[in-house]
């Protein structure tokens, strides 16, 4: 975040990095988790439809890992950037 006079804008691509990276290595570590145990065994199942490709296992993991990554950082960055574009007609 950058402070210019009273006004705070959004870093867009740190944000949306910063978003991917944790959403994709979160999807990864629960699919792990979801194969051990089973636990969000219904979440991920859900997710396989929105995913394409995506399916509890090592590669289904993967898969879903760069899948998240690009939602996340897509949809940070665009926040940021709408963000930042309200903040500038102060």
């Amino acid at each position: 975040m950058v402070i210019r006079g009273d006004k705070m804008t959004l870093n867009a691509k740190n944000l949306g990095l910063a978003g991917g990276i944790v959403w994709g290595a979160g999807l990864f570590a629960l699919t792990l988790l979801s194969m051990a145990t089973g636990y969000g065994l219904e979440f991920l199942t859900l997710l396989g439809t929105v995913y394409h490709g995506y399916k509890i296992s090592i590669v289904g993991g993967l898969i879903g890992a760069v899948y998240g990554f690009v939602d996340a950082f897509l949809g940070l960055y665009v926040f940021a950037w709408v963000y930042n574009k309200l903040e500038a007609r102060k």
